[in-house]
């Protein structure tokens, strides 16, 4: 178990965007931010821009990153690129080794309303999870097509692994939204709505 000294107190998005900095390759806040969203947020979430630069800005601070102003390519203004130090690739490497795991928390607006289906009508129920099940299918996608457009970077081979995780996790919640489907179908048969 890891104590104080071998993992520095960050928040979980200062180590998401520490972790998304130590694939060693220099990136500015909007990089971080559309990087994040092409993995993070198919598994985790994916912070906003003023997270992201908040959370640069921390890491810089903290000595785990340095920055530097990079000239314009094309009449833009100047940006700022950020880089891993060692010292921040030691804390994100111990905190993945040994930082306590959190368990995946379920928040799951679909089944919330399903849980207060006595308040709701059939055609609405019905609605809510066609709604759902749309969702999960384009999620799916979304993770099948950022998989492979990873391509063949070795830095991304286990990156592209979570993204294949949320793709059959997208595609579990399509099938599970139309198990419930065929569920609610079955109980109307056997008993009326309200």
């Amino acid at each position: 178990m890891a104590d104080e000294e071998t993992v520095p107190g960050l928040p979980a998005t200062g180590w998401a965007v520490l972790g998304l900095l130590s694939f060693g390759r220099e990136l500015s806040g909007y990089d971080v931010k559309k990087w994040a969203d092409r993995s993070l947020g198919l598994f985790y979430w994916s912070p906003s821009f003023s997270q992201v630069y908040s959370e640069l800005k921390r890491l810089e601070n903290g000595g785990y990153a340095t920055s530097r102003l990079v000239a314009p390519e094309s009449g833009s203004r100047d940006k700022r690129a950020y880089r891993i130090t060692d010292e921040g690739l030691a804390a994100v490497t111990a905190w993945a080794r040994e930082a306590p795991l959190d368990p995946p928390v379920l928040k799951h607006g679909p089944m919330l309303r399903l849980w207060l289906g006595h308040l709701l009508e059939p055609d609405r129920m019905r609605e809510i999870l066609a709604g759902h099940r749309e969702y999960a299918e384009g999620m799916r996608q979304r993770a099948e097509t950022d998989a492979a457009d990873a391509g063949a970077d070795e830095a991304w081979a286990l990156p592209r692994l979570t993204l294949t995780w949320a793709e059959r996790y997208y595609a579990a919640e399509r099938d599970l939204a139309d198990a419930m489907l065929a569920d609610i179908e079955e109980w109307e048969r056997e008993r009326p709505w309200h």
